[in-house]
């Protein structure tokens, strides 16, 4: 595979930890260090809003709601901010695990939210009442990333502890364990199908860097069972996400690039070297044509990647 640049979006004034495609793939949004909430035109990199939070609220996660009419996001003061897609005004604010969040995720029908926070939790929250329903607390640290399952049944949560643990959504029943890394895990994505996992390792904020035994794995989400490992050593994986079509995954991390793996297999097919700092986030488009990274270089980039003739 190659890869071609599309557009290299700039207005972050500081490192932009997270990006989200909309559900129809016309617009990405993003956030970071610069308190703010940034929403751009995919195609053209114009942008169409930007929401500021408080002075002290550094931002690390955004999520784009399943019916694209809001967005999600949260950050160093442990609260939970409910958008308006279109204009950006602040809908709601859920309390938070009194802790920074730093992962959320919709469930796929659009009527929950999960939060993951410093305080080893994850909270699930009712968007309609704003009533918290869930506290996981499997966890023995902070609950840096987390995935909602595509049939909406189970959340898996990636955390400093070295494990990701997969849970029911909706009672907080604890089903599996996964221990395969042996360093704080910093990403998890669901396989569209929803049968297995890729996981990655890795540090950043507060947290000293992992600079050992550092891994992206891909493992089945039922036994736990390691499916293929691609060691990095010294490179943390910060950002990992599945192609919609489950062929590929996505990643990137503190060596400024994103590589695609075949999701069956492990092989690295392509790596693209735009960004000049650390990649924080990944995703794919919803048609699964281009891929949108965001980084401490303060942009984010869309780029497409394609089929190599050789």
């Amino acid at each position: 595979m190659i890869s071609t640049t599309i557009a290299t979006f700039n207005g972050h004034e500081g490192a932009v930890v997270s990006v989200a495609w909309s559900p129809d793939g016309k617009r990405l949004a993003s956030c970071g260090n610069d308190r703010t909430v940034r929403v751009w035109d995919a195609a053209t990199g114009h942008p169409d809003w930007v929401y500021a939070a408080g002075k002290t609220e550094y931002l690390f996660a955004v999520a784009w709601s399943p019916d694209g009419k809001r967005i999600a996001e949260g950050g160093y003061s442990g609260a939970v901010g409910i958008l308006d897609a279109t204009t950006g005004q602040l809908l709601t604010t859920f309390a938070g695990g009194g802790s920074f969040i730093e992962g959320l995720a919709w469930s796929p029908n659009g009527k929950y939210l999960a939060s993951g926070n410093g305080g080893n939790t994850a909270q699930v929250w009712d968007i309609s009442t704003g009533k918290l329903i869930e506290t996981y607390t499997g966890h023995t640290d902070s609950v840096l990333r987390l995935a909602w399952s595509p049939d909406g049944q189970r959340i898996a949560t990636a955390s400093h502890d070295g494990t990701v643990q997969v849970w029911d959504a909706l009672t907080g029943q604890h089903a599996l364990v996964y221990k395969g890394h042996g360093a704080p895990v910093w990403s998890v994505a669901w396989s569209p199908d929803g049968k297995r996992l890729v996981s990655g390792t890795g540090a950043a904020g507060d947290n000293q860097p992992v600079k050992t035994n550092n891994s992206v794995r891909v493992w089945d989400a039922t036994t736990g069972q390691t499916l293929w490992t691609f060691a990095g050593g010294a490179d943390e994986f910060y950002a990992l996400a599945w192609s919609p079509d489950g062929t590929h995954i996505a990643g990137g991390g503190d060596e400024k690039d994103v590589r695609i793996w075949d999701a069956a297999t492990g092989k690295t097919q392509l790596s693209y070297a735009g960004h000049t700092d650390i990649v924080f986030t990944v995703a794919w488009s919803p048609d699964g044509g281009e891929i949108a990274s965001a980084s401490a270089d303060g942009t984010v980039r869309v780029w497409r990647p394609v089929a190599s003739n050789g």
